[in-house]
């Protein structure tokens, strides 16, 4: 049964970008397309590209991104922007590789409502940067703006900024990659982006893992051990209560015996993070 807040992820991929439905071509297996991931929303496409127009260059006071006071620098979206105006998804989807490959086809398909959003001055609020337009909003977290090439996250104005059971799949999927040594891209690691919650005091719910406070994953990572391999198509996931999700993965060891292992993801500004792994 869905929860609100599944209930809500769905009308985000239904309602984005005033009723455009969510592209639904099959991209690379195990992407979060609408190949074998339970749960995505897939409809049938009604588009197979961006809209765009010949007047889709930003014709307003700011430049693309503009955010008075925001340190960050704003090359990276301005890189990004420039290939959003050409309406190649398939190269959004590479470039963007920190993102659902769904979430990139569905956030990016109209390139107009998000640039007349980068026309308005942005709002930083000490880890993302927003901005609001009269059909989207536009948030992206400081990490990214920080690169050469900033994704932002596209919302339909007026509902809740937050990321989606794509998203955490997604994170779980990069972290498993990393871990067989094949990452998504070369530069996915830890320490560029960081996927394992911050261990500090208040950052995890002790009753979600008996643990006061302190995300218990470094005491957990033998459980993984040893993996070779894991099953993309057969990732799952759930929302057990408030703003923890679990996703579920079959992994493979050295020895060819498959197991499930479980996730456990709390969302924050900046995205998912993984606090807990279990059997």
């Amino acid at each position: 049964m869905q929860n609100p807040r599944t209930a809500l992820r769905g009308r985000f991929r239904r309602g984005l970008l005033g009723g455009l439905a969510v592209i639904a071509a099959a991209v690379s297996a195990g992407c979060d397309s609408a190949v074998g991931i339970p749960g995505d929303g897939s409809e049938p496409a009604t588009t197979t590209g961006a809209t765009t127009t010949a007047d889709t260059a930003t014709t307003g006071a700011n430049a693309p991104g503009d955010t008075p006071g925001n340190p960050v620098s704003e090359a990276g979206l301005a890189a990004w922007a420039a290939d959003l105006r050409t309406g190649d998804l398939d190269s959004l989807e590479q470039k963007c590789w920190t993102m659902a490959p769904l979430n990139v086809r569905g956030m990016y398909a109209e390139s107009a409502p998000i640039l007349a959003a980068l026309e308005q001055p942005g709002a930083h609020n000490g880890t993302t940067t927003v901005w609001k337009g009269p059909a989207v909003t536009v948030v992206a977290p400081d990490r990214a703006l920080a690169t050469d090439y900033a994704c932002p996250y596209v919302f339909p104005a007026g509902t809740e900024v937050a990321y989606n059971d794509a998203d955490a799949r997604h994170t779980v999927r990069r972290y498993l990659s990393r871990l067989i040594g094949e990452p998504i891209d070369p530069a996915d690691t830890e320490a560029a982006y960081p996927l394992v919650c911050a261990a500090r005091a208040g950052s995890w719910d002790p009753e979600q893992t008996g643990s006061a406070g302190t995300p218990p994953l470094a005491a957990d990572t033998d459980k993984l051990t040893g993996v070779t391999a894991f099953i993309d198509q057969s990732i799952q996931s759930e929302w057990p209560r408030g703003d923890y999700i679990t996703v579920t993965v079959p992994v493979t060891n050295a020895a060819g015996v498959q197991q499930k292992r479980t996730f456990t993801l709390k969302s924050g500004d900046e995205g998912y993070c993984i606090g807990d792994v279990s059997p």
